[in-house]
């Protein structure tokens, strides 16, 4: 009976340490864009040894916030090396709607600026040793949603990007021909800033320029659907936000799914 103890206890002991060397670790880092210092968020599983994909996790107008970095611990779960991203600089936050908007906008008005930003996130994960450069994706919500079907839409040599609740009105349409990564695109049926009319019109342009893409829509999700934070942002501010766990969970395993496909 001692010795079927001891046993045990050795089992326990030695799952008990491979669990301990198995961690996801995460980490601030800086990186920079001309003279801009940009803090963001990267994960990776220490236990994974081989290069893995890498994802690019681009936040909504509120900033670089725990929402984001969130999804990033999550992608690390799943084995990617994930960075969530800083788009303002300095690790910007919005504590009210029109510092989020302002901010969103200096941004989303000028897309050769975007485009610098989210390049110098993308030269940063692609210096990290655990990343196979040649398998890199980005996911974004909200504005950071609308960031990644942009890079998409013009080139951006990305395997696959997915939009959470990202408005899909554009000045930059997909060419046909040019667009390299497959798309997904996720929203919620009752969110009144992403309609079905934007929808018909995202459809007709992907359709028309050959884009590899997929869109779904969650029946009775609101704009913010993925972040616990937005029902009580929503009612702060009166804006038409809400959190669905329902919708949240579901677009997380397509992305997953997606992602994977993609990353083969």
């Amino acid at each position: 009976m001692r010795r079927f103890l001891a046993a045990v206890f050795l089992a326990f002991t030695a799952l008990a340490m491979n669990s301990a060397w198995a961690a996801v670790v995460g980490q601030p880092v800086e990186y920079k864009s001309g003279t801009t210092v940009f803090k963001g968020y990267l994960t990776y599983d220490d236990a994974v040894k081989e290069k893995r994909p890498g994802i690019l996790v681009v936040h909504e107008w509120w900033g670089h916030n725990e929402h984001a970095r969130n999804s990033a611990r999550k992608l690390a779960e799943a084995g990617y090396v994930a960075l969530a991203v800083d788009m303002f600089g300095d690790g910007k936050l919005a504590n009210h709607p029109q510092d989020a908007g302002k901010f969103a906008g200096e941004v989303s008005k000028n897309f050769p600026l975007a485009q610098e930003r989210f390049g110098a996130a993308r030269k940063f994960l692609e210096s990290q040793a655990r990343v196979d450069t040649k398998r890199i994706g980005a996911i974004g919500y909200c504005f950071g949603g609308s960031v990644v079907l942009n890079m998409a839409r013009t080139g951006e040599d990305l395997r696959a990007v997915a939009s959470f609740h990202g408005a899909l009105a554009t000045q930059q349409p997909a060419q046909r021909g040019k667009v390299k990564a497959k798309v997904l695109s996720q929203t919620g049926e009752a969110d009144p800033m992403i309609d079905g009319a934007s929808i018909a019109v995202f459809n007709k342009e992907m359709k028309d320029a050959g884009v590899d893409y997929k869109v779904i829509t969650y029946p009775g999700a609101k704009h913010g659907y993925t972040n616990p934070q937005a029902t009580e942002l929503g009612k702060k501010f009166n804006l038409p936000i809400e959190y669905n766990a329902d919708a949240d969970k579901k677009s997380w395993s397509e992305m997953l799914a997606f992602m994977q496909a993609a990353m083969k």
